[in-house]
Formats: structure tokens, C-alpha cells, sequence
């Protein structure tokens, strides 16, 4: 007995509409969130090309009961973290609170110019557990709370507690270069 799978989601031509809209209003950001998620410039080309393939093929069930901004982030989010946890094996991570009691970190006082303080920030964001990562890297996206909520499946205000740590942890670092110097 043969069973008839009904449709469901968009054309291909609307899952390619979708697509090229998606790529045009949040290419860099995809690529700024592959650098959050991948240090090593090879395996972030494939970590992008692989968010873009998720993204691609995401809006085949593409229903329209989010907005294409909370689409985007959840599938690129989720697919970053599945990424992570295939390759943890190789490179643990830390939640905030860990990171937070060591000091491993390179002193900030070493950091004058800009692009350096966000190597930083980008390299203690890169020790995280992924759902730390993906809160803050949102974060510096500029998403919303509201957003990083539904795109993250965490309260608000687990998203906020999770920012406000972070904020203070930077906070305490870069005050602490600014007395050295």
C-alpha cells in the first residue's frame, strides 16, 4: 500500500526567494556568528557554507508563524551548536560562571586597539558551553531579548542574567587593563 505524503511549506521557488532575502540581510552576520562558533579560518568557510546549506533547506517547512529574523537565527543557532557539540569531543567548553572564577585569559591591558579587544571578546566567547555562546553572540548581534528568548527556548531573563554576567565579567577585565596602564 502505497501512502501520498501531503506538501507541506513553501515552493522551491519561494524556499529560494526566502533564501536570497535571508543571505542578503544577514550575510555578515551568519559569517560574524561561523567566527563566534569556529576560530580556525578553514573549518569557518565550512561551518558558514554549512549554515547556509541548514538555512537553504530550512525554509522548505518555512511557515511563516515567525518572523524571517527569529527563522534565521533558531536554524543558523541550532545548526552552530550542533556543529559544536560534534567537534566537543576535540575542544571543551566553559560555561560563563567557569570562565568567570578563572583567569586564563590573556590580561586586557595588553589590548589597546579595538580589533584586539574583540579577539578577546570573541576568544572567551569561543570557550563557552553553546548555549552561552549562542545567547551572546545574539546579543552582539544586536537581537532582541524577546528574540534571543524564542530563538534560544531559554526565559528572558535567563538571557539577561546570562548578559548581565558576561557584561560584568568584561566590565571587571577591561577596567582592571585600564589600571596596569
Amino acid at each position: 500500500m502505497r501512502h501520498e505524503i501531503p506538501e507541506v511549506g513553501v515552493t522551491e521557488s519561494e524556499q529560494d526567494r526566502l533564501f536570497s532575502e535571508a543571505m542578503a540581510q544577514y550575510a555578515g552576520a551568519l559569517a560574524r556568528l561561523a567566527r563566534g562558533y569556529e576560530a580556525d579560518p578553514d573549518l569557518r568557510r565550512d561551518l558558514e557554507q554549512e549554515l547556509q546549506v541548514a538555512l537553504w533547506q530550512s525554509f522548505a517547512g518555512f511557515d511563516g508563524r515567525c518572523s524571517l529574523s527569529t527563522w534565521v537565527w533558531r536554524v543558523s543557532h541550532n545548526r552552530a551548536t550542533s556543529y559544536v557539540l560534534a567537534r566537543k569531543r576535540l575542544r571543551g567548553g566553559e560555561s560563563i560562571e567557569a570562565i568567570e572564577r578563572a583567569d586564563e585569559a590573556p590580561s586586557p591591558s595588553d589590548r589597546a586597539e579595538q580589533d584586539q579587544a574583540m579577539a578577546l571578546i570573541l576568544s572567551i566567547i569561543d570557550r563557552l558551553d553553546p548555549p552561552d555562546r549562542q545567547i551572546l553572540l545574539l546579543y552582539l548581534e544586536g537581537v532582541t531579548g524577546a528574540e534571543i528568548a524564542d530563538v534560544t527556548g531559554v526565559s528572558s531573563d535567563v538571557a539577561a542574567a546570562k548578559i548581565h554576567r558576561f557584561k560584568a565579567m568584561l566590565t571587571r577585565r577591561f577596567a582592571a587593563a585600564g589600571e596596569t596602564r
